[in-house]
């Protein structure tokens, strides 16, 4: 124990209070797993992250700046706590069960709106560990960033929106209702809510980096998705895309996250260089033509803004059957009134594909042949 302090004094840290072994439990008998050194508080970890970070990056600072004060934590950094917290949220916690393209797939190889978030989050760390970015933060972002989109797909945007003040945008909603009661820090909402191109650009370097990994992550794995159930073959990529970035999907990521790197090696600005940019806006036309817009998912499409405007409507219309506990909203809102709305939105919004179909035959009397599928 005496060799174990010295140790770690001359390694510049202060050990905790010396402990006899009959205080210290072993997850197995006889492990001798050295660390060396004492336990790095907060203010330590920030100040080496100071001199490390690029001049341009996002430094966690104390508690970080939230909506709601608070005490910084003694070991995290402010965006460490944040990332925790979208983890062990209920909101990430129900993107298992919200799809990415396909509504409710059968097959448990298809990406719901939780394997896009961590393939997102696995893209965006990947460029912000080099690039001199804050790991955390860019982590938290990542991870967030669909928290704030309703059951069964892009749809479900249109279906809210007329309830909704200004209409209804995923990012924005997920932001400002989805998230709030996490109170995470500004920075991390900020990106957030940006992380859409349709947005305004991104306060940090962080959340561009995760809007350009968003883009790169559901361009790839949404055609991946598409030759998996069927409706096209990778033959049908482009040839001017697959002579740029390929045809195998590991292979089209690499491509475009190289190209990132190289713009910011060049500029030292987040972006993507040519012509890996134009083949990517290529790549995302192609799959908004024969993917997402095509006739059959138009239909479908119809169907899950008939259903879920139905849900919102009978919650509107009968808010005593809003369970208090699922909205976190009080009691006693009156029938047709805007606050009803609201919480109605938060309620069906938060839904699992699967949950919104099941009550669409409970509440609303659709039939099972009925009801929105993935095609």
């Amino acid at each position: 124990m005496q060799v174990d302090r010295a140790l770690g004094q001359e390694l510049g840290q202060e050990p905790g209070p010396e402990l006899g072994e009959e205080l210290v439990r072993r997850a197995h008998p006889g492990a001798e797993a050295f660390v060396g050194r004492g336990v790095l508080r907060r203010e330590t970890r920030e100040a080496a992250l100071d001199a490390a970070l690029a001049p341009g990056a996002t430094r966690p600072v104390g508690a970080g700046t939230r909506a709601r004060g608070e005490e910084p934590d003694p070991y995290r950094l402010c965006f460490e706590r944040d990332l925790d917290r979208v983890k062990h949220s209920h909101a990430w916690r129900r993107l298992a069960g919200k799809c990415q393209v396909f509504i409710a797939p059968e097959d448990d190889h298809l990406r719901t709106r939780l394997t896009h978030a961590v393939e997102v989050a696995q893209v965006a760390t990947g460029i912000a560990r080099v690039t001199g970015l804050c790991v955390p933060l860019t982590e938290a972002i990542a991870l967030a960033h669909d928290c704030g989109h309703g059951p069964a797909g892009h749809a479900s945007e249109e279906a809210f929106s007329p309830y909704v003040p200004g209409g209804y945008d995923h990012a924005v909603y997920g932001a400002d209702v989805t998230l709030a009661p996490l109170n995470l820090c500004a920075e991390t909402l900020d990106g957030v809510r940006n992380h859409s191109w349709r947005r305004p650009a991104p306060s940090t370097p962080e959340g561009e980096v995760v809007a350009w990994s968003d883009r790169i992550a559901y361009v790839c794995h949404d055609f991946d998705d598409a030759v998996r159930a069927g409706i096209l073959t990778p033959a049908d990529l482009p040839e001017a895309v697959a002579a740029v970035v390929g045809r195998k999907g590991s292979h089209q990521v690499g491509a475009f996250v190289n190209a990132v790197l190289e713009a910011i090696d060049r500029t030292g600005r987040v972006g993507m260089s040519e012509p890996a940019a134009g083949v990517l806006a290529t790549f995302r036309a192609f799959n908004f033509d024969r993917i997402y817009l095509r006739p059959a998912a138009r239909r479908q499409a119809e169907k899950v803004v008939g259903l879920l405007s139905g849900l919102v409507d009978f919650f509107v219309d009968a808010p005593a059957r809003l369970p208090a506990a699922a909205t976190g909203m009080r009691a006693g809102l009156a029938p047709g009134s805007l606050e009803a709305a609201a919480v109605a939105v938060r309620y069906v919004s938060g839904m699992t594909d699967r949950y919104a179909l099941g009550l669409g035959v409970e509440l609303l009397g659709w039939r099972p042949d009925e009801l929105p599928r993935g095609v």
